[in-house]
């Protein structure tokens, strides 16, 4: 059974920080594929930012809406993935989803909210 958490949302000013941390525990053999996704209430859930590992490296991508303030990143020591957040906007203002894509399957965590006041 593989168990995806995230952490480090909270209420945050606009042009604020905040890193996001995501957590896979459980049978996991190789990670292929990390993704963070965010939900805005009333909105669809969209794909914030992403990285694919092909043998030892990674290759991040963004959406232009969040390219330059956000950064994906994953501590495969420690396996905990991050999205670090800078200069947050309110329309930030979301719950943020982590994906994992492990062994051929995908996973996800339960959401972590992310408040930016104007």
């Amino acid at each position: 059974q593989v168990q995806v958490v995230e952490s480090g949302g909270g209420l945050v000013q606009a042009g604020g920080s905040l890193r996001l941390s995501c957590v896979p525990s459980g049978r996991i053999f190789w990670i292929n594929l990390i993704r963070w996704y965010r939900q805005a209430p009333g909105k669809e859930r969209e794909l914030v930012a992403a990285s694919a590992s092909v043998r030892d490296t990674d290759y991040p991508s963004y959406a232009d809406s969040v390219k330059g303030r956000f950064t994906i990143s994953r501590d495969k020591t420690k396996n905990i993935i991050f999205l670090q957040m800078n200069n947050l906007k309110p329309e930030d203002t979301a719950v943020y989803y982590c994906n994992v894509e492990a062994d051929g399957s995908g996973y996800w965590g339960q959401g972590t909210q992310v408040t930016v006041s104007s």
